[in-house]
């Protein structure tokens, strides 16, 4: 069997295809065992798991994937790849592939059908420019989750690492750590890619908490007074939520919840902690 973590049998599928990189679809297929055996030992893949697989591409690390879990579900929206993958994942029995926009589908009937509704683990090396939405959509549909394993752009998963005052913190970075627990575990430079990136690469696990580590009344007012906070990091807390078109607060009610959490005035939304937006969210509901 063709082992397509070996660049010389990942060319041999392309060539064989004529197989065009799609830029609209951020494709780039990894071209590293190292890197691929990193993945799967970071993810913690066992038979007793089903896997969802964003974006297989030509199936590297699927065939890695399959061997290592009970089964495997691959969502990949270029149709161009499907035949590519139906040859090279011809040996195993326990993966399905499915041709769709992974944003459109329904994550949580998927875990109920193949899963029982246990947490499934996710594990992709991603398109790039649509990390965000992706991982944000698995949290916010609460999909049963235990833990996502994935490639993305260095410097996403640095941001998504971050704490409070450090100039990578920011809106992603406690919208993940709201929902989980990140950990970089690999940085992958651009030559274990075909085609290369042109940005360096991390592979983060985000294991999902199964509570919040803070408690909230109203998750959306966070949200909401994350992001403003966030939208003008020059300006400072108050100033920034108070211009914010989504929230309805006086500049005098934001003032005086700043002040019933403890912080100064003058402070700014990156020095903020989780547990303390989620204070001012409380005050704030509570207006």
């Amino acid at each position: 069997m063709a082992y397509l973590g070996n660049p010389k049998e990942t060319i041999a599928v392309l060539q064989k295809y004529g197989f065009n990189f799609q830029k609209k679809f951020g494709q780039n297929f990894l071209i590293d065992t190292h890197v691929l055996n990193k993945i799967v030992d970071a993810a913690g893949v066992t038979r007793d798991d089903l896997v969802l697989e964003i974006g297989p591409g030509i199936g590297t690390l699927t065939q890695y994937l399959c061997e290592n879990a009970r089964k495997v579900i691959a969502v990949e929206i270029d149709r161009n790849l499907i035949p590519i993958l139906q040859d090279t994942l011809s040996e195993y029995d326990n993966v399905t592939v499915i041709n769709e926009d992974i944003l459109k589908v329904d994550l949580v009937k998927l875990a109920q059908e193949e899963n029982g509704g246990r947490p499934i683990k996710v594990v992709a090396n991603l398109p790039y420019y649509i990390t965000t939405p992706i991982i944000m959509g698995l949290f916010e549909q609460h999909v049963p989750v235990e833990s996502i394993t994935v490639m993305v752009q260095k410097e996403v998963a640095v941001r998504m690492q971050a704490g409070p005052g450090s100039k990578d913190y920011g809106a992603l970075s406690l919208a993940v750590q709201f929902y989980a627990e990140p950990y970089i575990a690999a940085n992958v430079p651009q030559n274990c890619f075909m085609p290369r990136p042109d940005v360096s690469s991390a592979v983060i696990r985000l294991r999902v908490h199964d509570d919040p580590p803070v408690k909230v009344k109203n998750e959306k007012l966070l949200f909401d007074l994350i992001r403003a906070s966030f939208n003008q990091r020059r300006k400072t807390l108050q100033n920034g939520l108070g211009n914010a078109q989504n929230l309805h607060f006086t500049k005098e009610q934001i003032a005086a919840a700043i002040e019933a959490i403890g912080l100064a005035p003058s402070v700014r939304g990156e020095a903020l902690t989780l547990m303390q937006f989620a204070a001012l969210a409380d005050v704030l509901d509570a207006v």
